[in-house]
């Protein structure tokens, strides 16, 4: 079970997105990005990406892991900016079509409380052929953890925490 903080009641509006998981979901398939406040359904988003001009489906998940460099992690937040993110997602999106020879992608955040464990990012791309859906799978990961307004606030096993970028 995931602990609260004070934070959460400060910025419990940064912890959830603004409508419900179906039109999160729905604004996935559409724009290609979304935050979600609840688990996210790998393989319903696989399932969308199934394409018969496809050969090649490349997939990334990011976990929450239990430690951060030598320091013991014990959970975390994502506090995220979502009018904002959902923005700088379709534009990820909408590069990553015109850079790479891929088909389609879609990706998704969480945000709030998650623990060990919990996935906190999901990357999808298809493409004709390998290549193309490897290279945009990871410039897509990396470009999103350099622009989307998401922060992850640590929770360490000594009770102290500290405020990340979503690089950190």
């Amino acid at each position: 079970m995931v602990q609260h903080s004070d934070n959460d009641t400060v910025h419990a509006h940064a912890m959830r997105i603004a409508g419900n998981t179906e039109s999160a979901y729905q604004t996935a398939y559409e724009a290609g990005f979304a935050l979600l406040d609840t688990p996210i359904d790998e393989m319903r988003l696989k399932n969308r990406l199934n394409d018969a001009q496809c050969g090649a489906f490349a997939s990334f998940e990011g976990w929450v892991r239990n430690h951060n460099n030598d320091t013991s992690v014990e959970r975390l937040t994502y506090y995220g900016y979502e009018a904002l993110a959902l923005n700088q997602g379709r534009d990820i999106i909408a590069r990553a079509k015109q850079r790479f020879d891929i088909v389609d992608a879609i990706a998704v955040h969480r945000i709030g409380a998650l623990a060990i464990g919990d996935m906190a990012v999901w990357i999808g791309v298809v493409s004709a052929h390998r290549y193309p859906a490897f290279d945009a799978c990871r410039w897509i990961l990396d470009t999103i953890k350099a622009d989307i307004p998401v922060w992850k606030q640590e929770y360490y096993t000594d009770n102290h925490s500290e405020w990340l970028s979503n690089n950190g």
